[in-house]
């Protein structure tokens, strides 16, 4: 398959490669190397990109929806306004990636790392988000409804407004996070850490809360926890 003069095939070196708006429908480029490749706006539906390098690729309004971003390196690409629904980013590394207003909703995220991530206005919706490192990433008015984040690594986070309704923060690690007017109404927190987290006109009407660590957290009413 060669689409723009390059060759579309698992491995390929397509460094750099100027791919804007390619039709990329259900591509295999497994493994292949992407680094710094303009894919701005292309249709990457179902494509599989397994294992493949695309650390600092422009990825601005791609289509990528149910690809399979498995063990994919995506350090500080640039995903703002991606469509990644029900895309699988399995072990996937976007360390410091800009996922700002991206969909990813039902997307999986298992075991991700998103450390210093910008998540902004993102939809992360029923997103699997199982034991993902989360940790400085920016996810401020981010749609975390009904997302599964037990065991998720969510220390100096900023999650101010965003709507945890019906979270599950089993077991989550959210240390210095900021969480003020959040909405973590319903949200599961077991045994999740809160100390000195910033909870301040959070909603958590009917979150559960048993064996939550909460030294030093600020609670919804201003008040600091024991």
């Amino acid at each position: 398959m060669e689409v723009n003069g390059y060759k579309i095939e698992p491995g390929a070196n397509l460094v750099v490669a100027h791919l804007e708006g390619a039709d990329l429908v259900l591509a295999d480029l497994r493994g292949a190397n992407l680094i710094c490749a303009y894919l701005t706006g292309a249709d990457l539906t179902g494509a599989d990109l397994t294992g493949a390098d695309l650390s600092s690729a422009d990825l601005n309004d791609a289509d990528l929806t149910e690809a399979n971003l498995t063990g994919a390196n995506l350090i500080e690409a640039n995903l703002r306004k991606a469509n990644l629904t029900g895309a699988d980013l399995c072990g996937a590394n976007l360390t410091g990636a800009d996922l700002t207003d991206a969909n990813l909703t039902e997307a999986n995220l298992t075991e991700a790392n998103l450390s210093s991530a910008d998540l902004n206005d993102a939809d992360l919706t029923n997103a699997n988000l199982h034991g993902a490192d989360l940790s400085g990433a920016e996810l401020v008015l981010a749609d975390l409804c009904g997302a599964n984040l037990t065991n998720a690594n969510l220390t100096r986070a900023n999650l101010a407004y965003a709507d945890l309704t019906s979270a599950n923060l089993t077991s989550a690690d959210l240390h210095d996070a900021d969480l003020h007017d959040a909405d973590l109404s319903s949200a599961n927190l077991w045994r999740a850490m809160l100390n000195d987290a910033d909870l301040h006109d959070a909603n958590l009407a009917r979150a559960y809360l048993t064996n939550a660590i909460l030294a030093g957290a600020i609670m919804p009413d201003g008040s600091i926890h024991d």
